[in-house]
Protein backbone atom coordinates (compact mmCIF):
# COMPACT_ATOMS: atom_id res chain seq x y z
CA UNK A 1 0.00 0.00 0.00
CA UNK A 2 1.51 3.64 -0.96
CA UNK A 3 1.85 6.13 1.55
CA UNK A 4 -0.31 8.09 -0.14
CA UNK A 5 -3.16 5.72 0.29
CA UNK A 6 -3.74 5.74 3.79
CA UNK A 7 -6.38 7.36 5.33
CA UNK A 8 -5.07 9.44 8.49
CA UNK A 9 -7.40 11.73 9.91
CA UNK A 10 -6.53 14.72 12.21
CA UNK A 11 -9.21 16.27 14.23
CA UNK A 12 -8.56 19.40 15.04
CA UNK A 13 -7.01 22.31 12.27
CA UNK A 14 -5.52 24.32 15.22
CA UNK A 15 -1.53 24.56 15.54
CA UNK A 16 -1.01 21.06 16.47
CA UNK A 17 -2.93 19.55 14.11
CA UNK A 18 -1.59 22.01 11.01
CA UNK A 19 2.02 20.86 12.09
CA UNK A 20 1.06 17.04 12.31
CA UNK A 21 -0.37 17.57 8.81
CA UNK A 22 2.87 19.16 7.87
CA UNK A 23 5.07 16.59 9.31
CA UNK A 24 2.89 13.76 7.62
CA UNK A 25 3.14 15.58 4.08
CA UNK A 26 6.72 15.64 4.34
CA UNK A 27 7.22 12.35 4.28
CA UNK A 28 4.38 11.42 1.59
CA UNK A 29 1.54 10.92 3.72
CA UNK A 30 -1.72 12.84 2.72
CA UNK A 31 -3.62 13.52 5.78
CA UNK A 32 -7.47 14.95 5.87
CA UNK A 33 -7.83 17.17 8.47
CA UNK A 34 -11.36 17.44 10.26
CA UNK A 35 -12.39 20.85 11.69
CA UNK A 36 -15.36 21.53 13.63
CA UNK A 37 -15.18 25.24 13.23
CA UNK A 38 -14.94 27.54 9.09
CA UNK A 39 -11.43 28.27 9.59
CA UNK A 40 -8.29 26.67 10.35
CA UNK A 41 -6.69 28.09 14.19
CA UNK A 42 -7.65 26.80 16.94
CA UNK A 43 -7.50 29.51 19.71
CA UNK A 44 -5.09 30.95 17.28
CA UNK A 45 -7.57 33.21 15.54
CA UNK A 46 -8.14 36.67 14.04
CA UNK A 47 -11.38 38.29 13.15
CA UNK A 48 -12.54 41.56 11.46
CA UNK A 49 -14.68 43.52 13.30
CA UNK A 50 -16.11 47.18 11.84
CA UNK A 51 -12.42 47.17 10.52
CA UNK A 52 -10.42 46.43 14.05
CA UNK A 53 -8.66 43.21 14.22
CA UNK A 54 -9.65 40.83 17.00
CA UNK A 55 -7.32 38.18 17.96
CA UNK A 56 -9.21 35.67 20.01
CA UNK A 57 -7.77 36.60 23.02
CA UNK A 58 -4.84 39.37 23.55
CA UNK A 59 -1.98 36.85 22.10
CA UNK A 60 1.30 37.47 21.38
CA UNK A 61 4.07 35.07 19.68
CA UNK A 62 7.50 35.27 21.05
CA UNK A 63 10.08 34.94 18.42
CA UNK A 64 12.58 32.89 20.42
CA UNK A 65 10.27 29.74 20.40
CA UNK A 66 12.65 27.20 18.37
CA UNK A 67 9.86 25.89 17.04
CA UNK A 68 8.09 29.08 15.66
CA UNK A 69 11.68 29.58 14.20
CA UNK A 70 11.65 26.27 12.35
CA UNK A 71 7.87 26.31 11.23
CA UNK A 72 7.11 30.20 10.57
CA UNK A 73 8.39 32.91 7.71
CA UNK A 74 9.39 35.30 10.23
CA UNK A 75 9.38 37.95 7.07
CA UNK A 76 5.91 36.98 5.54
CA UNK A 77 4.08 37.48 8.57
CA UNK A 78 5.64 41.03 8.63
CA UNK A 79 5.78 40.81 12.81
CA UNK A 80 5.30 43.51 14.83
CA UNK A 81 7.68 44.34 17.89
CA UNK A 82 6.34 45.56 21.36
CA UNK A 83 8.94 46.88 23.17
CA UNK A 84 10.53 45.30 25.92
CA UNK A 85 8.96 46.14 29.29
CA UNK A 86 5.21 47.75 30.47
CA UNK A 87 3.36 50.90 32.04
CA UNK A 88 2.38 49.81 35.29
CA UNK A 89 -0.92 51.29 36.57
CA UNK A 90 -0.62 51.48 40.47
CA UNK A 91 -1.92 53.83 43.23
CA UNK A 92 -3.20 56.39 40.66
CA UNK A 93 0.41 56.46 39.09
CA UNK A 94 1.23 54.91 35.74
CA UNK A 95 5.12 53.92 35.18
CA UNK A 96 6.82 52.34 32.63
CA UNK A 97 9.85 50.15 33.49
CA UNK A 98 11.40 47.70 30.69
CA UNK A 99 15.13 46.42 29.84
CA UNK A 100 17.36 48.81 29.27
CA UNK A 101 19.85 46.44 27.63
CA UNK A 102 17.76 46.05 24.53
CA UNK A 103 15.91 49.38 24.62
CA UNK A 104 17.72 52.39 25.91
CA UNK A 105 15.12 54.35 25.93
CA UNK A 106 13.68 52.23 29.04
CA UNK A 107 16.16 53.33 30.89
CA UNK A 108 15.65 56.40 32.75
CA UNK A 109 11.58 55.45 32.90
CA UNK A 110 12.91 52.65 34.45
CA UNK A 111 15.61 53.91 37.04
CA UNK A 112 13.23 56.63 38.30
CA UNK A 113 10.26 54.19 38.51
CA UNK A 114 9.34 53.64 42.18
CA UNK A 115 8.10 49.99 40.58
CA UNK A 116 10.69 48.01 42.53
CA UNK A 117 13.97 49.09 44.77
CA UNK A 118 17.60 48.90 43.04
CA UNK A 119 17.58 45.62 44.93
CA UNK A 120 14.76 44.16 43.21
CA UNK A 121 16.23 45.76 39.35
CA UNK A 122 20.00 44.01 39.84
CA UNK A 123 17.92 40.90 40.56
CA UNK A 124 15.75 40.78 37.37
CA UNK A 125 18.98 42.14 35.51
CA UNK A 126 20.87 38.83 37.32
CA UNK A 127 17.81 36.45 36.31
CA UNK A 128 18.15 37.54 32.77
CA UNK A 129 21.32 36.55 32.96
CA UNK A 130 20.93 33.37 34.76
CA UNK A 131 18.59 32.06 32.38
CA UNK A 132 20.17 33.21 28.89
CA UNK A 133 23.16 30.49 30.23
CA UNK A 134 20.20 27.88 31.30
CA UNK A 135 19.28 25.32 28.57
CA UNK A 136 15.58 24.59 28.24
CA UNK A 137 16.63 21.25 28.60
CA UNK A 138 17.53 22.05 32.39
CA UNK A 139 14.57 24.24 32.83
CA UNK A 140 12.12 21.18 32.41
CA UNK A 141 14.69 18.87 34.56
CA UNK A 142 14.64 21.65 37.64
CA UNK A 143 12.64 20.64 41.00
CA UNK A 144 8.95 22.41 40.03
CA UNK A 145 7.07 24.48 43.06
CA UNK A 146 4.57 27.55 42.14
CA UNK A 147 6.29 30.85 40.46
CA UNK A 148 5.58 32.69 43.85
CA UNK A 149 7.74 30.22 45.89
CA UNK A 150 10.24 30.45 43.33
CA UNK A 151 10.13 34.48 43.23
CA UNK A 152 10.54 34.83 47.12
CA UNK A 153 13.51 32.43 46.91
CA UNK A 154 14.98 34.53 44.65
CA UNK A 155 14.73 37.72 47.12
CA UNK A 156 12.45 39.74 45.18
CA UNK A 157 10.12 42.39 47.33
CA UNK A 158 6.27 41.75 47.88
CA UNK A 159 6.08 44.88 46.41
CA UNK A 160 7.67 43.72 42.47
CA UNK A 161 6.24 40.72 43.13
CA UNK A 162 2.36 42.58 43.33
CA UNK A 163 3.37 45.35 41.25
CA UNK A 164 4.88 43.90 38.20
CA UNK A 165 4.88 40.18 38.68
CA UNK A 166 1.80 39.33 39.50
CA UNK A 167 0.08 41.35 36.47
CA UNK A 168 2.04 40.68 34.13
CA UNK A 169 2.46 37.02 34.21
CA UNK A 170 -1.07 36.43 35.60
CA UNK A 171 -1.97 37.64 32.54
CA UNK A 172 0.44 34.97 30.43
CA UNK A 173 -0.75 32.04 32.81
CA UNK A 174 -3.89 33.07 33.08
CA UNK A 175 -4.33 32.70 36.91
CA UNK A 176 -3.95 35.37 39.68
CA UNK A 177 -1.87 33.60 42.03
CA UNK A 178 0.77 32.49 40.57
CA UNK A 179 0.11 28.89 41.34
CA UNK A 180 1.67 28.20 37.74
CA UNK A 181 5.29 25.65 37.90
CA UNK A 182 8.60 27.40 37.99
CA UNK A 183 9.67 25.94 35.01
CA UNK A 184 6.78 27.40 32.87
CA UNK A 185 7.95 30.39 34.42
CA UNK A 186 11.66 30.21 33.49
CA UNK A 187 10.62 29.16 29.75
CA UNK A 188 8.76 32.17 29.43
CA UNK A 189 11.19 34.41 31.15
CA UNK A 190 14.09 33.03 29.24
CA UNK A 191 12.17 33.31 25.98
CA UNK A 192 11.25 37.32 26.76
CA UNK A 193 15.33 37.64 27.33
CA UNK A 194 16.17 36.17 23.92
CA UNK A 195 13.91 37.62 21.94
CA UNK A 196 11.07 39.45 22.03
CA UNK A 197 7.13 39.68 22.09
CA UNK A 198 5.76 40.38 18.29
CA UNK A 199 2.71 40.35 16.60
CA UNK A 200 1.74 39.83 12.84
CA UNK A 201 0.40 42.83 10.73
CA UNK A 202 -2.30 40.53 10.12
CA UNK A 203 -3.51 39.74 13.85
CA UNK A 204 -2.48 35.99 15.87
CA UNK A 205 -4.55 34.66 12.95
CA UNK A 206 -1.71 35.20 10.67
CA UNK A 207 0.00 32.37 11.85
CA UNK A 208 -2.57 29.68 11.33
CA UNK A 209 -2.85 31.09 7.88
CA UNK A 210 0.86 30.71 7.06
CA UNK A 211 1.13 26.96 7.89
CA UNK A 212 -2.20 26.11 6.11
CA UNK A 213 -0.46 27.49 2.97
CA UNK A 214 2.00 25.33 3.47
CA UNK A 215 0.17 22.57 3.14
CA UNK A 216 -0.49 21.09 -0.53
CA UNK A 217 -1.52 17.77 0.10
CA UNK A 218 -3.82 17.69 3.21
CA UNK A 219 -7.78 17.77 2.28
CA UNK A 220 -9.54 19.97 4.96
CA UNK A 221 -13.27 19.03 5.99
CA UNK A 222 -14.55 22.10 7.64
CA UNK A 223 -17.81 22.28 10.03
CA UNK A 224 -17.97 18.58 10.89
CA UNK A 225 -17.91 17.44 14.44
CA UNK A 226 -16.56 14.45 14.93
CA UNK A 227 -18.56 12.42 18.26
CA UNK A 228 -16.32 9.66 18.78
CA UNK A 229 -13.22 7.37 17.06
CA UNK A 230 -12.07 4.24 17.92
CA UNK A 231 -9.25 2.18 16.23
CA UNK A 232 -11.03 2.10 12.68
CA UNK A 233 -13.45 4.56 12.30
CA UNK A 234 -14.71 8.19 12.82
CA UNK A 235 -18.62 8.70 13.44
CA UNK A 236 -19.74 12.43 12.99
CA UNK A 237 -21.98 14.14 14.83
CA UNK A 238 -24.93 14.12 11.96
CA UNK A 239 -24.15 9.96 12.00
CA UNK A 240 -21.78 9.14 9.14
CA UNK A 241 -18.98 7.19 10.12
CA UNK A 242 -15.66 7.29 8.01
CA UNK A 243 -13.28 4.23 7.80
CA UNK A 244 -9.64 5.63 8.77
CA UNK A 245 -6.38 3.58 9.01
CA UNK A 246 -4.88 6.08 11.51
CA UNK A 247 -6.21 8.85 14.14
CA UNK A 248 -4.43 12.08 15.58
CA UNK A 249 -6.73 13.87 18.16
CA UNK A 250 -5.63 17.33 19.23
CA UNK A 251 -8.21 18.33 21.21
CA UNK A 252 -8.46 15.99 24.49
CA UNK A 253 -9.37 12.46 23.55
CA UNK A 254 -11.60 11.74 26.72
CA UNK A 255 -14.77 12.95 25.17
CA UNK A 256 -14.33 10.99 21.92
CA UNK A 257 -13.06 7.91 23.23
CA UNK A 258 -15.05 5.47 25.45
CA UNK A 259 -13.53 3.81 28.45
CA UNK A 260 -10.77 6.02 28.27
CA UNK A 261 -9.12 6.56 31.88
CA UNK A 262 -6.52 9.68 33.13
CA UNK A 263 -7.02 11.39 29.45
CA UNK A 264 -9.24 14.54 31.11
CA UNK A 265 -8.22 18.33 30.55
CA UNK A 266 -8.06 20.73 32.42
CA UNK A 267 -8.44 24.64 30.96
CA UNK A 268 -7.60 27.87 32.18
CA UNK A 269 -9.98 30.06 30.79
CA UNK A 270 -10.22 33.86 30.32
CA UNK A 271 -12.71 37.36 29.18
CA UNK A 272 -11.23 39.39 26.35
CA UNK A 273 -12.89 42.21 25.80
CA UNK A 274 -12.37 44.78 23.01
CA UNK A 275 -13.55 48.32 22.54
CA UNK A 276 -13.04 51.32 20.14
CA UNK A 277 -11.95 54.35 22.37
CA UNK A 278 -11.15 58.24 21.24
CA UNK A 279 -7.61 58.13 21.96
CA UNK A 280 -4.36 56.28 23.64
CA UNK A 281 -3.50 57.06 27.16
CA UNK A 282 -0.11 54.37 26.46
CA UNK A 283 1.62 55.59 22.58
CA UNK A 284 4.10 53.27 22.65
CA UNK A 285 3.83 49.40 21.55
CA UNK A 286 3.54 48.18 25.61
CA UNK A 287 1.37 46.59 27.25
CA UNK A 288 -0.39 48.16 30.16
CA UNK A 289 -0.78 46.25 33.61
CA UNK A 290 -3.25 47.03 36.52
CA UNK A 291 -1.51 46.19 40.09
CA UNK A 292 -3.83 47.40 41.88
CA UNK A 293 -6.43 44.60 44.73
CA UNK A 294 -9.54 45.95 43.18
CA UNK A 295 -9.21 45.93 39.55
CA UNK A 296 -11.23 43.56 37.47
CA UNK A 297 -8.94 44.20 34.41
CA UNK A 298 -5.68 42.74 34.70
CA UNK A 299 -4.08 43.71 31.38
CA UNK A 300 -4.76 46.56 28.67
CA UNK A 301 -3.03 46.87 25.25
CA UNK A 302 -3.57 49.89 22.41
CA UNK A 303 -3.25 47.79 18.86
CA UNK A 304 -2.95 50.93 17.22
CA UNK A 305 0.43 51.31 18.72
CA UNK A 306 1.57 48.56 16.30
CA UNK A 307 1.02 48.19 12.72
CA UNK A 308 -1.90 46.34 11.69
CA UNK A 309 -3.11 45.35 7.79
CA UNK A 310 -6.87 46.81 8.58
CA UNK A 311 -7.92 49.74 11.28
CA UNK A 312 -11.15 51.37 12.45
CA UNK A 313 -12.13 54.83 12.64
CA UNK A 314 -10.66 55.33 15.97
CA UNK A 315 -8.27 53.46 18.58
CA UNK A 316 -8.65 49.62 19.51
CA UNK A 317 -8.44 48.71 23.22
CA UNK A 318 -7.72 45.12 24.50
CA UNK A 319 -8.54 44.25 27.74
CA UNK A 320 -7.71 40.77 29.07
CA UNK A 321 -9.89 40.03 32.74
CA UNK A 322 -8.67 36.57 34.46
CA UNK A 323 -10.73 36.41 37.95
CA UNK A 324 -13.88 34.39 37.39
CA UNK A 325 -16.56 37.17 36.46
CA UNK A 326 -20.30 36.87 35.75
CA UNK A 327 -20.23 37.57 32.68
CA UNK A 328 -23.64 39.43 32.93
CA UNK A 329 -21.74 42.29 34.68
CA UNK A 330 -18.61 42.16 33.08
CA UNK A 331 -18.84 44.08 30.17
CA UNK A 332 -20.79 47.03 32.83
CA UNK A 333 -17.67 46.71 35.19
CA UNK A 334 -14.76 46.56 32.91
CA UNK A 335 -16.07 50.08 31.22
CA UNK A 336 -16.74 51.55 34.17
CA UNK A 337 -13.09 50.73 35.64
CA UNK A 338 -11.79 51.72 32.44
CA UNK A 339 -13.54 55.20 32.21
CA UNK A 340 -13.39 56.12 35.74
CA UNK A 341 -9.86 54.50 37.18
CA UNK A 342 -8.03 54.64 34.00
CA UNK A 343 -9.31 57.88 32.02
CA UNK A 344 -9.92 55.85 28.95
CA UNK A 345 -12.47 57.28 27.35
CA UNK A 346 -14.91 54.12 25.63
CA UNK A 347 -16.34 55.03 22.63
CA UNK A 348 -18.22 51.23 21.97
CA UNK A 349 -17.97 47.92 23.23
CA UNK A 350 -17.02 45.70 20.07
CA UNK A 351 -16.59 42.33 21.11
CA UNK A 352 -16.36 40.10 24.09
CA UNK A 353 -14.85 36.35 23.74
CA UNK A 354 -14.73 34.47 26.66
CA UNK A 355 -12.42 32.00 26.24
CA UNK A 356 -12.73 28.44 27.65
CA UNK A 357 -9.97 26.77 27.06
CA UNK A 358 -7.37 29.36 26.64
CA UNK A 359 -4.71 27.40 28.30
CA UNK A 360 -4.47 23.86 29.97
CA UNK A 361 -4.03 23.57 33.32
CA UNK A 362 -0.77 20.95 33.93
CA UNK A 363 0.33 20.39 37.09
CA UNK A 364 3.70 18.82 35.67
CA UNK A 365 5.20 20.13 32.65
CA UNK A 366 7.51 18.80 30.00
CA UNK A 367 9.26 20.52 27.24
CA UNK A 368 9.13 17.33 24.97
CA UNK A 369 7.91 14.41 24.74
CA UNK A 370 8.86 10.96 22.88
CA UNK A 371 7.07 9.86 19.89
CA UNK A 372 5.90 6.28 21.24
CA UNK A 373 3.99 8.90 23.95
CA UNK A 374 1.70 10.02 22.03
CA UNK A 375 0.22 6.77 21.38
CA UNK A 376 -3.11 5.85 23.24
CA UNK A 377 -4.30 2.93 20.73
CA UNK A 378 -2.67 1.06 18.32
CA UNK A 379 -4.40 3.37 15.43
CA UNK A 380 -4.58 6.71 17.79
CA UNK A 381 -2.35 8.99 18.64
CA UNK A 382 -2.50 12.20 20.74
CA UNK A 383 -0.99 16.28 20.04
CA UNK A 384 -1.82 19.50 21.67
CA UNK A 385 -0.01 21.62 24.05
CA UNK A 386 -1.90 20.53 26.97
CA UNK A 387 0.58 17.21 26.60
CA UNK A 388 3.94 19.43 27.33
CA UNK A 389 3.19 23.34 28.42
CA UNK A 390 0.59 26.14 27.53
CA UNK A 391 2.60 27.88 24.70
CA UNK A 392 2.79 28.18 21.24
CA UNK A 393 6.10 26.14 21.28
CA UNK A 394 4.40 23.04 22.75
CA UNK A 395 1.54 22.69 20.33
CA UNK A 396 4.18 22.72 17.37
CA UNK A 397 6.53 20.29 18.84
CA UNK A 398 3.16 18.14 20.36
CA UNK A 399 2.05 17.90 16.35
CA UNK A 400 5.41 17.08 15.42
CA UNK A 401 5.84 14.25 18.24
CA UNK A 402 2.54 12.90 16.88
CA UNK A 403 2.57 12.49 13.49
CA UNK A 404 6.29 10.86 14.18
CA UNK A 405 5.21 8.56 15.88
CA UNK A 406 2.38 7.85 13.21
CA UNK A 407 4.17 7.10 11.44
CA UNK A 408 7.41 5.11 13.13
CA UNK A 409 4.41 3.09 14.11
CA UNK A 410 3.30 2.27 10.23
CA UNK A 411 6.68 1.98 8.91
CA UNK A 412 7.48 -0.67 11.57
CA UNK A 413 4.44 -2.65 9.99
CA UNK A 414 3.37 -3.58 13.55
CA UNK A 415 -0.17 -2.10 12.61
CA UNK A 416 -0.24 -2.25 9.00
CA UNK A 417 -0.41 -6.20 9.02
CA UNK A 418 -3.55 -5.86 11.35
CA UNK A 419 -5.37 -3.16 8.77
CA UNK A 420 -4.28 -5.17 5.53
CA UNK A 421 -7.21 -7.55 5.58
CA UNK A 422 -9.77 -5.05 6.38
CA UNK A 423 -9.04 -2.22 3.99
CA UNK A 424 -6.90 -3.78 1.39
Amino acid sequence: MNREDYKIHIIGAGISGLIAAKTLENQGYKPIIIEATDRVGGRVKTDIVEGYQLDHGFQVLLNAYPKAIEHLDFKALELQEFLPGATIFFGNKKQTIGDPLRDIGLLFPTLFASIGSISDKIKILKLNSELKKKSIPAIFSDEEYSTLKYLKQKGFSEHIIKTFFKPFFSGIFLEPDLKTSSRMFEFVYKMFGEGLAVLPKAGIGAISEQLKSQLNDTEFVFNTKVESVDDKSLSLSDGTVIDTHFTIITSGASYLIKNLNNQDVKWKSCYNLYFEVENRTIEKPLIGLMADDDTVINNIFFHNSLKTNTKGNKELLSVTVVKDMDNSELEKKVEEELTTKYKINVVKHLKTYHIKNALPDIEQLHYDIQPTETQIKPTIFLAGDYLLNGSLNAAMLSGERAAQGLITSLEDGLVVENLTSEYI
